[in-house]
């Protein structure tokens, strides 16, 4: 009844599924060790936030370039404030509003963004509390550039003048004379009438959509295992019904052992020539 297994197209399926269920398995674990990595990358993240807060400050050029070490720390800086811009459609406490950002013009002639604050509703520069004069010693939690269109900054263009969607270098260089640090800070004590934004942790260490997509992964790559099993039963499955049928003449055995399910058996084709031969003799 098995035989047809022995056969070489069957030699060929049993190697393919042999094969395919430990790499899909294989491929799934991995996936989802991506993602259990990144849930560790995100409780870590969060808890050296907190932690950083209670750190001393360090100058500013100690921490330069900001990356997943640096992101978060608590820094220092020492200038006089310049322009003064809105940062739109930022949430806080799930409250829609905007952040005040103030560049901070540093003695080596770059500029440093700091956010000095967050104020609800729309954006208004009337609302926004004139900064300090004179020259001023910033402290907070040092950020890295934002992208526009991730982890949920505005890609939007065209806004209004005194606004930009995004806190980065290159954003900014294009709405002030002077060079930009490629970083910014949010100040642990926001100026008055403001609320303090808090940091975030590093690019690439929450669960953001790229973590979820791992996620996703490792469900496709189990599915994938368990269809190959099943398709390989359900195969199986037919080859046996067509030997069984073969085997009580209802369909011819192929040379594979397995069913062809084309023709009719011997005996029934030769009926069936021998009543055409007899209906189709000439009358004489």
């Amino acid at each position: 009844m098995y035989r047809f297994l022995l056969t070489s197209r069957w030699w060929g399926i049993n190697v393919f599924v042999l094969l395919a269920i430990p790499f899909c398995v294989f491929m799934g674990s991995w996936q989802l060790s991506r993602f259990q990595a990144r849930v560790d990358s995100s409780h870590q993240a969060t808890r050296q936030v907190q932690a950083d807060r209670t750190e001393t400050a360090r100058p500013l050029a100690e921490l330069l370039p900001v990356d997943q070490a640096t992101s978060g720390r608590q820094t220092t800086a020492t200038g006089r404030y310049g322009k003064q811009l809105l940062v739109p459609d930022r949430q806080l406490d799930g409250k829609n509003g905007f952040y005040v950002l103030t560049l901070l013009r540093t003695d080596d002639g770059r500029a440093l963004p700091v956010v000095r604050g967050w104020l609800p509703g729309r954006p208004d520069a009337a609302k926004a509390p004139a900064a300090p004069t004179g020259e001023v010693t910033v402290t907070g939690s040092l950020q890295a550039s934002e992208t526009p269109g991730d982890n949920g900054v505005s890609a939007q263009g065209g806004l209004p003048s005194g606004q930009t969607a995004a806190i980065s270098a290159a954003s900014l260089v294009n709405l002030v004379p002077y060079p930009v640090y490629d970083a910014w800070i949010t100040l642990d004590k926001a100026d008055s009438g403001m609320t303090a934004v808090p940091a975030t942790a590093p690019a690439n260490t929450g669960l953001d959509l790229k973590a979820f997509q791992n996620l996703g992964y490792t469900g496709e790559w189990f599915v994938f295992a368990g269809f190959v099993v099943f398709m390989w039963f359900r195969l199986l499955r037919r080859e046996v019904e067509f030997a069984r049928d073969a085997e009580l003449g209802l369909v011819p055995e192929n040379e594979d052992g397995g069913g062809g399910g084309g023709e009719v058996g011997g005996e029934d084709a030769d009926r069936s020539r021998s009543s055409y031969d007899a209906d189709s003799t000439p009358v004489r």
